[in-house]
């Protein structure tokens, strides 16, 4: 292990059972780990050596660090873990504003799925789904996607293949092969009282997160399929019978495993933010700031550093919480995109750290930057854009 200066770091012992020669790498982004393969044999060996904690606890969490170290190296016998360096993801201000886009096939930008840094899937609520680039022209469209809600739900992902899981017209959830070229049934509705209203690919397992509602009841539930599209998990109630979810419509997971649900009419005049455990626990549900102030929420994301990102129709603004539901501020936009501008949809890509927000009065996207990486011991900006930010402000900003 070297650094990105060449200077020597460490081995990275690896002691398998049986023989093992190290010949093949690759490193997965998203889950932190390594796969190894062998010169001498047919074995491939998984490991994950990078490990996120909370830098500065004890500061305020708006402005707080998150590191991600490379201190638990495996080592054999009593060997003691060697230090490696360190990268800190920061939040800073002002945010970087990049150009944004005003897109051609769609109306409006109910929900926002990235493919790669320049490429996203976007959806409005007239059976429009279709991929753009930084261009804002259609590159691809499917034809069969299902009518979206009048506040929004997010009805399609990706997965790490690149390739598109959405809802379509008969409520059956397909996936579009990277090429654009086969569609196929990966989940079928057999259930008519239950409709999907969103998805969720989760890059840490692998599965897919579904919320759905039953509108003759009024209530709503979460499902878990694997890879092969088995259901595996129903989130439903809370620990003492209640139920969770009334209209979930839309669906995000946190590092931590926690499943993240806009949920937009929780009691009926107002909506919620419920969070679960993976296992299904429920954790909080965020209700607007101050609490219980009203909350409209409509895109939801989480980032890199573990924050929960809403747009709430009610302020007209996206709001910044930690991971434990704590309202932490708006994220204030400095330069604000020309026109009027209702955040409605968001996504955010983790490897640029861009935030694609997409406007629910018209079909502009506006992308940001709030987060960026540095080196922990030289505190020098590696390569790259010069600013990244974000703001901790904690009033109220119209997106106009």
């Amino acid at each position: 292990m070297l650094d990105r200066d060449g200077q020597f770091l460490s081995h990275l012992l690896i002691t398998p059972s049986g023989k093992f020669t190290p010949c093949s790498l690759s490193y997965d982004v998203n889950t932190h780990r390594l796969w190894v393969g062998s010169g001498g044999n047919n074995t491939v060996v998984i490991y994950r050596y990078i490990t996120r904690q909370d830098a500065l606890t004890d500061l305020n969490p708006a402005t707080a660090d998150v590191m991600e170290s490379l201190s638990e190296i495996p080592t054999t016998g009593t060997e003691t873990p060697q230090q490696g360096n360190q990268c800190l993801l920061k939040l800073m201000s002002p945010p970087e504003l990049h150009p944004s886009l005003t897109l051609t096939g769609v109306d409006r930008c109910y929900h926002i799925s990235c493919v790669t840094s320049d490429r996203v899937w976007v959806s409005d609520r007239e059976n429009n789904l279709m991929l753009t680039d930084t261009t804002g022209v259609p590159l691809h469209r499917v034809e069969d996607s299902c009518r979206g809600l009048y506040r929004g739900n997010g009805l399609h992902t990706v997965n790490s293949e690149s390739e598109l899981i959405y809802i379509d017209r008969k409520y059956n959830i397909n996936k579009l092969s990277k090429d654009m070229k086969t569609t196929t049934t990966f989940i079928e509705r057999t259930d008519s009282t239950w409709e999907p209203l969103c998805v969720y690919w989760s890059p840490s397992t692998g599965d897919l997160l579904v919320g759905m509602c039953n509108y003759r009841t009024g209530t709503g539930k979460v499902t878990r399929y694997n890879q092969s599209g088995q259901l595996t998990q129903t989130i439903q109630n809370d620990n003492t019978g209640r139920r969770l979810y009334s209209v979930p419509c839309y669906i995000t997971e946190n590092n931590n495993g926690d499943v993240v649900v806009s949920d937009l009419y929780k009691d009926d005049v107002s909506g919620a933010v419920v969070v679960t455990e993976r296992g299904g626990r429920h954790r909080f549900s965020y209700t607007g700031h101050p609490s219980g102030s009203g909350l409209w929420p409509c895109g939801i994301c989480t980032d890199a550093l573990s924050h929960i990102l809403v747009c709430n129709g009610r302020t007209i603004t996206v709001q910044m919480l930690d991971r434990d539901g704590q309202f932490l501020s708006h994220l204030l936009i400095i330069i604000r995109p020309s026109g009027i501008f209702s955040p409605q949809s968001l996504s955010y890509d983790v490897n640029t750290h861009r935030l694609w927000v997409g406007s629910w009065y018209n079909k502009t996207v506006v992308i940001y930057r709030y987060i960026t990486r540095q080196d922990a011991l030289t505190d020098e900006h590696p390569p790259g854009p010069a600013v990244d930010a974000m703001s901790s402000s904690t009033q109220a900003v119209e997106w106009r």
